[in-house]
């Protein structure tokens, strides 16, 4: 290959934040029924990953399941316990009332962290 100038392109790792069993931290209870009566009866969150000349970032949105509102976000250069901290202190500054509240995440390895269950606890 170098013989002729040819050089392998690599395919990309997928970035994925899923360590873990399904269950293992809660139970599923929305079971895919994301749809809300009310806002902020159903939370939902998820790291996403984008690349590009700048290199990788990390977005980690919290979306009311009601009408599809942003509660709160955090950008980060990498996707750790730091990022969704502070995007959780962001969703609870602006909510101060989240009774019956259910916060559902794809129990990533960020979800599935002490600090993470022990934040949601304090809410309740």
């Amino acid at each position: 290959m170098e013989k002729f100038n040819l050089k392998a392109i690599c395919p990309r790792r997928k970035y994925k934040s899923y360590k873990g069993t399904v269950g293992k931290i809660t139970d599923n209870i929305l079971n895919r029924n994301f749809v809300a009566t009310q806002p902020n009866q159903k939370w939902t969150t998820d790291v996403t990953e984008f690349s590009g000349s700048f290199g990788k970032a990390y977005l980690s949105p919290i979306l009311d399941m009601f009408n599809g509102e942003v509660i709160a976000w955090d950008l980060s250069t990498s996707a750790n316990n730091q990022q969704i901290r502070k995007m959780l202190q962001k969703a609870f500054f602006k909510h101060k009332n989240l009774e019956g509240l259910i916060f559902h995440s794809d129990q990533g390895w960020q979800y599935q962290h002490r600090q993470f269950s022990e934040k949601l606890k304090q809410k309740e």
